[in-house]
């Protein structure tokens, strides 16, 4: 019975992470110039053209730092400001790589343009108030909306996670796995309702995959 209530007191706990604390499963790295310019470096040399920004800290704790701002990364990506280099990089290989082969398998088509609902923002989590620090208020977090494709659709989160075309599920099904092998934390529409409508990406913590 002791072991049955431990059960359920840490399965309650864990329903309970989307919209508070993602799980803390990897020391954080440290930030150093020399980290930042390996990884801006790295991603010129995939391919990414991105410019690097200076360090910006903010007295409400809020801050943007070893961050970029991603110019070129294979395909467009609106509405990004700031955004550390240590998620810039999995992003730009998850947009260059990821995106056009799950668009080519499930929705025989290319995406020419991905919608974002931003990177920094200096507001809690969920943007409730009382909550934890977002990771977007230190510029170490990207949102999904939608992927606009060369033939005119337009797939959004918000109507296809769980809309009438199968193969649109399936498709924002395939990014969404795909993006928890890359990035520490990933919350899409099964999470909570506060994701009802866009992919959430960071490396705050984790590995979290919801």
């Amino acid at each position: 019975m002791r072991r049955l209530a431990a059960t359920l007191a840490l399965l309650s706990l864990t329903a309970c992470i989307p919209s508070v604390q993602a799980p803390r499963g990897r020391p954080a790295t440290a930030e150093t110039p020399e980290r930042f310019a390996r990884c801006v470096a790295m991603m010129r040399a995939e391919g990414s053209k991105v410019e690097a920004l200076p360090n910006r800290s903010f007295d409400n704790g809020c801050s943007a730092t070893s961050a970029v701002k991603l110019v070129a990364i294979g395909i467009p990506v609106t509405n990004l400001g700031a955004v550390k280099c240590a998620l810039a990089a999995p992003f730009a290989r998850w947009v260059r790589e990821d995106v056009p082969a799950q668009a080519r398998r499930w929705l025989g088509g290319e995406v020419v343009r991905i919608e974002s609902f931003g990177s920094f923002a200096c507001r809690p989590v969920n943007n409730q108030t009382g909550n934890r620090l977002s990771e977007h208020g230190r510029a170490n977090a990207i949102d999904i909306a939608a992927f606009r494709l060369r033939d005119g659709r337009v797939i959004r989160v918000r109507d296809g996670w769980n809309g009438a075309d199968g193969d649109v599920r399936a498709f924002l099904r395939a990014l969404h796995k795909a993006a928890c092998g890359r990035f520490g934390v990933v919350i899409g529409p099964d999470a909570n309702a506060f994701h009802h409508d866009h992919f959430h990406f960071d490396m705050g913590g984790g590995p979290y995959c919801r």
